[in-house]
């Protein structure tokens, strides 16, 4: 079973995909800064999303009655980089970031990868095998040219894609019914050790290292009933994946790079429905984070960090059948009541890639609206005479 891009509730229905390409684009500094009024849907279009295309946002948007304050990543063209910049900013300029688990315009790699482009890194990707053809084709045809749009104008350009499949480490690994898949047929070089090679090879180095990857097949069953393989099949695809990836891309990578994953809740808090054993695999990497922080910066000045990113409604996250539920949860208890954008992980993610976040690391960085810090579900009956403040939805 192979690693999928990660969905709002960080498990992908499709295994890591990437497709080939060749552009390069450049951009100046970003800079963070906090739009004070409610934002229209023609403003939002000009923030940097992270892991979730613009366009189904756009629709929640619109049939979403809520109105709140947006925190944007703004990026300058080249024309204006004399130009003073207000508040501190984010320049990624002249890094190069490599993102696992992008298949779509609709999750969240998809939406860092936007903010890190924005903010002026060059951008590689990397795609599961048997979803790369149909993610080349809609980059080559147009299909996310909406999505792809950046805060100055321009569209973000992904200078190659690479196809990867992160559950296996190298070609022995392999078993024959995936090598004689129609779906892998006319992809080489595919594997976590093959692709950060070809990687050193058409670059030389990256700076920042992206891993969106996420899958359990057995998401569904309760912990109770999932079997041996289920479990350890989300294990491999959702947290040793990332594990395997530093490994193989960290001799790559320059002395005060930064590598993020993505998290969820599940790993601390019981989530009824999000089984498989998903909820250890994200236990596991928040742990694995910690101690990859530790020996990937004592031996190569690398940040390792992980964002737990609250509920997001995207296509992998609809699969698993309950995510208009937990969004709507979300609002109704977290202490700031609007619906998560993918842009606003997109945003964290590139400030934890910057210099700004120098000296943060083995950090879980929670992105939630705040719902992680809360004990309770204040929209239940026990609490209606208490008169807790919060909107109406």
């Amino acid at each position: 079973m192979a690693a999928t891009a990660a969905s709002g509730l960080q498990l992908a229905s499709a295994r890591p995909c990437i497709a080939s390409s060749h552009r390069v684009f450049k951009a100046g500094a970003a800079s963070l800064a906090v739009n004070s009024k409610a934002v229209s849907w023609n403003k939002l279009a000009s923030a940097c999303h992270l892991s979730q295309s613009l366009e189904p946002f756009r629709r929640s948007f619109a049939s979403s009655s809520v109105n709140f304050n947006k925190v944007v990543t703004k990026a300058m063209s080249e024309s204006s980089e004399n130009k003073p910049v207000s508040g501190l900013p984010i320049d990624l300029k002249g890094k190069r970031a490599f993102i696992a688990g992008v298949a779509d315009d609709n999750g969240y790699g998809w939406a860092i990868a936007k903010s890190l482009a924005a903010a002026g890194a060059e951008i590689l990707v990397g795609t599961w095998v048997p979803a790369l053809n149909i993610f080349e084709t809609s980059l080559r045809r147009g299909k996310f040219d909406e999505s792809r749009l950046l805060p100055n104008g321009s569209l973000m350009e992904i200078t190659k894609v690479y196809p990867l499949d992160a559950v296996f480490d190298n070609p022995d690994d392999v078993p024959e019914d995936i090598k004689t898949n129609k779906r892998y047929a006319g992809s080489a070089n595919w594997t976590v050790k093959e692709v950060a090679e070809s990687v050193k090879q058409d670059f030389g180095s990256i700076d920042i290292l992206v891993h969106s990857l996420a899958n359990g097949p057995e998401v569904g069953k309760p912990l109770l009933e999932t079997s041996r393989n289920g479990y350890l099949a989300a294990l491999s695809a959702s947290s040793y994946s990332y594990v395997s990836l530093l490994k193989h891309f960290i001799p790559l990578m320059n002395p005060g790079g930064s590598s993020i994953s993505l998290t969820y809740i599940a790993s601390e808090r019981i989530i009824p429905g999000y089984g498989g054993g998903m909820s250890s695999a994200k236990a596991a990497l928040e742990s694995d984070t910690r101690v990859l922080a530790f020996e990937a910066g004592r031996k190569h000045k690398i940040r390792v960090n992980t964002i737990s990113a609250g509920p997001l409604r995207s296509r992998a996250a609809k699969a698993i059948g309950f995510i208009d539920t937990m969004i709507e949860y979300s609002i109704a208890n977290a202490p700031l009541q609007k619906e998560l954008s993918a842009d606003e992980v997109g945003n964290a993610a590139a400030f934890l890639a910057s210099p700004l976040a120098s000296a943060i690391t083995g950090a879980v960085i929670y992105v939630d609206n705040g719902l992680n810090a809360m004990g309770v579900g204040v929209d239940s009956p026990i609490f209606k005479d208490l008169n807790i403040p919060g909107e109406k939805h």
